[in-house]
């Protein structure tokens, strides 16, 4: 008897032991570590301050005006307009409101719903490794073949190799998944980088689909380039967003995809049988945010990321200082490290130990690769943190890691 799907998934995520058992993941197991030891968590990516005031206020006119039933099942009309045109302001992208927007419960319903859209059985998904953890999920929920694109670090961060790229490719691919800027790793892909993957697109006729969340968190001057504004590249992908990084709403869980009008059908005919529709207030609200007729979004959006910035900078000097060894990320809320110059070839056994040694919570990097794959080997050292949160909690941290070199 074949495998049920619900234990492709746990195989494809690492939670299968070898006796069969499904264990949980760790990030469950990292959030109750700290929970129960009341260490930092440096592990879980979400702000600990909410965004900008206008958009709450919104939110709340929204409640208040009725805006409480289900909304539209595409989107609310507002919102979809608001989409494409951030679209246009920011990337020049002409996007149809009524037929290439369609607007979902977070960006994970949207990547989930189109994977299992436009892949099936015996289909190949290409994605970076490492790579967000439910991408693996909803490959295996449709019954595709994961196949990855390795990120290596060196001294200008996490680059592609281009004969890597091209050698992911074969006949059977049918969808490629970009995600940049890029978690876990936080690089920015170049513009000459994300050619690569659209000529190895166009040469095999594969559709792409992209997560872009971290659009707007960008430092150092890395500039975000959506792979749908290269040459020949909007016919042939999906654009994934959401209101949660940017402007720090991630329990809001308003979502967003946009892309040619008939793959945008193909998902909203899966999406609609998944949560149907969601979040109708912060839809609205989320329409004022993007619509930013008097920019106030645009200047949350440029303070945001300057005091990331900041923030991964301590971070990243906490970490050396501490004998890890960061490499800095350009985008994302993300930093990540090897913690083999202190001796700790396992960085799952190292963060299993940071918090009672440090004080402080982190994510192994082999949770974003394929279980006992080459990729999850040669980060096998490396440890995730996220500096998405106070200045304050970061210098406790900081304070914290310092022990490790003593």
């Amino acid at each position: 008897m074949g495998m049920h799907r619900w234990e492709r998934v746990a195989q494809a995520s690492g939670l299968m032991a070898a006796d069969g058992t499904v264990t949980s993941t760790i990030f469950a197991e990292m959030s109750a570590l700290a929970t129960r030891t009341g260490a930092v968590n440096l592990g879980q990516g979400f702000p600990d301050a909410d965004g900008p005031e206008h958009v709450k206020d919104a939110a709340v006119a929204a409640i208040r005006a009725g805006r409480n039933q289900y909304p539209p099942g595409p989107g609310v009309p507002a919102l979809r307009r608001a989409v494409a045109q951030h679209q246009r302001r920011y990337y020049g992208l002409d996007v149809d409101p009524d037929t290439e927007v369609l607007v979902t419960v977070g960006a994970t319903e949207a990547l989930t719903a189109a994977i299992l859209a436009l892949v099936g059985p015996g289909d190949e998904v290409v994605t970076l490794e490492p790579f967000y953890d439910s991408y693996a999920a909803a490959i295996a929920l449709a019954g595709a073949v994961h196949r990855t694109i390795p990120l290596h670090p060196g001294p200008d961060g996490f680059r592609l190799d281009p004969a890597e790229v091209a050698g992911a490719f074969t006949p059977r691919t049918r969808l490629a998944v970009v995600n940049s800027p890029h978690n876990p790793t936080g690089t920015v892909l170049t513009r000459a980088e994300l050619e690569v993957v659209a000529r190895a697109a166009t040469d095999h006729d594969v559709l792409v689909l992209t997560d872009e969340v971290y659009e707007h968190l960008t430092y150092d001057g890395a500039t975000h380039t959506p792979i749908a504004t290269l040459p020949g590249m909007a016919a042939r992908t999906l654009t994934v967003s959401s209101v949660g990084k940017s402007l720090s709403f991630t329990g809001w869980k308003v979502g967003w995809l946009h892309g040619p009008a008939e793959l945008v059908t193909a998902v909203r005919t899966v999406k609609q049988y998944l949560t149907y529709v969601a979040s109708g207030p912060f839809q609205e609200a989320t329409a004022v945010a993007l619509s930013d007729d008097d920019g106030a979004t645009s200047t949350y959006l440029t303070e945001l990321a300057g005091s990331l910035q900041d923030r991964r900078d301590l971070l990243c000097r906490a970490l050396s200082d501490a004998g890890l060894a960061p490499v800095v990320p350009r985008g994302t809320y993300f930093v990540v490290a090897d913690g083999s110059g202190l001796g700790h070839d396992d960085g799952a056994e190292l963060c299993r130990e940071l918090p009672g040694r440090t004080g402080v919570v982190a994510i192994p990097v082999s949770a974003f690769c394929t279980p006992g794959g080459p990729v999850a080997e040669e980060l096998r050292s490396w440890v995730r943190f996220t500096y998405a949160k106070s200045t304050t909690t970061l210098e406790t941290a900081a304070h914290g890691l310092a022990r490790l070199k003593g």
